[in-house]
């Protein structure tokens, strides 16, 4: 059995309300055990026997069967979100930043986004490897910063996801324990 974290993409924002209970409850039909929600923002930690790619697809078809969500997922193993936390070189708290960890399942979608952003004055970002990058936002403008309005952008959505690197390291920390 491996240890996944999965993150969901646009949950509990635009009207697409779901309820971490209910989603949990509709995961028991499928090869998951050990599953464990995590915030209201989509973060889920479990084991299955399935590769990654596997649990994605099945994972998404969860949503789409149960809430009519078509939804869009990245799933990493533990140790991928272990290595991610450790190779971020921005810090988890800082009064005057935010770190963001923007997370891909389309590694080539990552690339155009990485190279966009290399091209917007001011932005401060890092690849982490394939399926991650990492970002810095101004403490209180983060939505009005260049990049998340970039990464915000409708091409972007079926790929990635963007974490606050501390709730990257509580991920990290329950997919460790399970």
């Amino acid at each position: 059995m491996e240890s996944y974290a999965v993150f969901l993409r646009g949950i509990n924002v635009g009207g697409i309300n779901i309820k971490m209970a209910d989603l949990k409850a509709a995961l028991t039909d499928y090869p998951f055990s050990k599953v464990k929600t995590l915030l209201a923002s989509g973060n889920v930690v479990l084991q299955s026997a399935l590769s990654a790619e596997k649990v994605k697809s099945e994972f998404e078809k969860c949503l789409r069967d149960a809430f009519a969500y078509d939804a869009w997922v990245v799933v990493l193993t533990a140790a991928q979100v272990a290595g991610l936390v450790e190779a971020c070189p921005y810090p988890a708290d800082d009064k005057t930043t935010h770190s963001y960890v923007t997370l891909a399942s389309d590694e080539a979608m990552l690339e155009e986004l990485y190279q966009a952003g290399a091209e917007l004055d001011g932005v401060d970002q890092v690849r982490l490897g394939p399926k991650a990058m990492a970002w810095l936002a101004p403490a209180g403008g983060t939505l009005d910063s260049p990049f998340s309005k970039l990464s915000s952008k409708a091409r972007y959505k079926s790929g990635t996801t963007t974490r606050n690197l501390r709730t990257l390291i509580k991920v990290r920390d329950a997919a460790a324990a399970l």
